[in-house]
């Protein structure tokens, strides 16, 4: 009976991490498209123009697929260094969440500062030559998030030196309704939005990690296990 068990858990870890690849895939494909068609696709900030969402899909996506990897066959294969392998990645990558976490909140007024501050200086390259990955990531952003600008929707009122936004602000989008009353404009800062987004999916990834680094013990266990059972058998034999 336990011996079932053990087997079902190696097959529930080796489907995990198969999924695990697909998805990094999947993420590594989207990082790709973004690059070949959008180029520097969502980089909002001006000062780390390399900060883009392609760059960060490709690189979160290769992470995740080399993982998932290594886990598929070490699960499947029963390989003890391979299953030691996935489990030491997945403990830096908790290690370096919870180093980030941990600098995020001692830091995090002089990081909100300096990010606004950012994020506002970009504001005046929107919608000029060169510049359409940052002008693309702002009027998506504004859209999905049903947010506008960095604090409030003032912000745009200096990048266009006039009472006027995006129509990506606009409650109902329509042409030039930009230039409408504020009381047809999204109200929620960009910034904090996004921020609050961004805090809720870490603590996902977290409980995630955490999750499967509970499954990756056990599935070392029942290696450990297993490997004592040959030995005794083979003992067995020769006696």
């Amino acid at each position: 009976m336990a011996h079932n068990c053990l087997q079902c858990i190696k097959y529930l870890m080796f489907v995990f991490n198969l999924l695990f690849w697909l998805g990094g895939c999947g993420i590594l494909g989207v990082g790709i498209w973004l690059a070949v068609t959008q180029g520097n696709f969502a980089t909002l900030s001006s000062s780390f123009p390399s900060l883009s969402a392609a760059n960060l899909l490709i690189v979160t996506g290769t992470f995740v697929m080399i993982i998932g990897f290594v886990g598929c066959i070490g699960a499947i294969k029963e390989n003890k260094c391979l299953l030691l392998s996935f489990f030491i990645m997945l403990l830096i990558i908790f290690l370096l969440e919870l180093t980030v976490v941990i600098l995020f909140f001692v830091y995090t007024d002089k990081i909100d500062k300096y990010a606004q501050r950012d994020l506002k200086k970009g504001l005046h390259l929107y919608g000029t030559d060169g510049n359409i990955g940052l002008t693309n990531a702002w009027s998506i952003i504004q859209t999905d998030f049903r947010c506008c600008g960095v604090s409030n929707y003032t912000d745009w009122f200096e990048v266009y030196n006039t009472t006027r936004v995006p129509d990506s602000c606009c409650l109902e989008f329509s042409e030039n309704c930009g230039l409408h009353s504020p009381g047809t404009w999204w109200k929620a800062p960009c910034y904090e939005t996004v921020k609050v987004w961004l805090q809720e999916n870490l603590l996902a990834v977290g409980i995630f990690g955490l999750c499967t680094a509970m499954v990756q013990e056990v599935t070392q266990k029942r290696s450990c296990l297993q490997g004592t059972r040959t030995s005794d058998n083979e003992i067995n034999k020769l006696q």
